[in-house]
């Protein structure tokens, strides 16, 4: 999920374009409200949100956050029925186009992924994804930036997820020199890299800036196994992706960014570059 500079002024389609996991949840949850005796004030009073929140959310027309459904959980009785739905409709909140692709990731067994411009997303502050999302084109509304980013942060769940996927992201060190965002949401976001690369399943590796040309100047791309263990491809350009299944394409993929790995700095090394970086501000 990419975004770019600031600009145009379309209505974004994410804004009309509602998920059919936010209608199914707001469905059961007034079929437990009504079970449970409850006016929709009613249930707002107990959970601690308002009666348009709790409409908005039966209605479809608001996914329902992580708190509120834990408490819409606990006071309808509900046995975790509310919850198990949560994941879907996090996914809801993502960009259309990225939606299916985050479904296969969240069960894959590995992923690896080359990102030259932008820090990925799995490994985003809260900060930084905003900032990204400011500046999309057409602009987003205050709305739809804080549905992306919550979806975005959702998603790196696959960071510390039991049983641990395997993770390798090489990242171009023009991503991280580039400013998104102020200094101190860079700042933070080096900070995150440094923490987030010292997990023992994931390896942070940055591209040199000066490394000459190399096969990842083509563009960004994601490799990934499933727990079926299908291998496939991932790429994605201004709003566009494409996941690649042909074995062909995606072991084409797989030589791509095992020379991406050799010529990358190694994960101390990149962590002595980031950390220069931290200094540096």
């Amino acid at each position: 999920m990419r975004d770019t500079q600031k600009g145009c002024a379309a209505k974004p389609r994410e804004e009309k374009d509602l998920p059919g996991a936010w209608a199914a949840y707001g469905a059961l949850l007034r079929h437990l409200r009504k079970r449970a005796g409850l006016r929709q004030q009613e249930l707002g009073d107990a959970i601690g949100y308002s009666l348009e929140q709790v409409a908005s959310v039966e209605q479809g027309r608001r996914p329902a956050k992580a708190a509120f459904t834990t408490a819409a959980d606990r006071t309808l009785e509900a046995r975790g029925s509310l919850e198990a739905l949560q994941d879907e409709v996090d996914r809801g909140k993502l960009p259309r186009f990225f939606r299916n692709f985050a479904q296969i990731e969240a069960e894959v067994v590995s992923r690896f992924s080359y990102d030259p411009l932008l820090v990925p997303g799995l490994l985003q502050t809260e900060a930084y994804a905003r900032a990204v999302f400011a500046g999309h084109c057409p602009p987003l509304s205050a709305e739809i930036i804080d549905r992306h980013t919550e979806a975005r942060l959702s998603r790196q769940k696959l960071l510390s997820r039991v049983p641990l996927a395997e993770l390798s992201f090489t990242i171009g060190e023009e991503a991280l020199r580039s400013s998104v965002g102020d200094p101190a949401v860079m700042r933070g976001q080096w900070q995150h890299l440094l923490a987030v690369g010292a997990l023992r399943n994931v390896e942070v590796q940055v591209m040199p800036a000066a490394s000459g040309f190399h096969c990842g100047l083509d563009g960004p791309f994601v490799t990934l196994e499933t727990k079926e263990h299908r291998h496939l491809g991932y790429v994605e350009s201004q709003e566009v992706g494409y996941i690649v299944q042909d074995p062909a394409d995606v072991s084409a993929f797989g030589l791509r960014y095992g020379k991406l790995r050799s010529q990358a700095l190694n994960s101390d090394q990149s962590a002595r570059l980031i950390e220069r970086l931290v200094g540096e501000t």
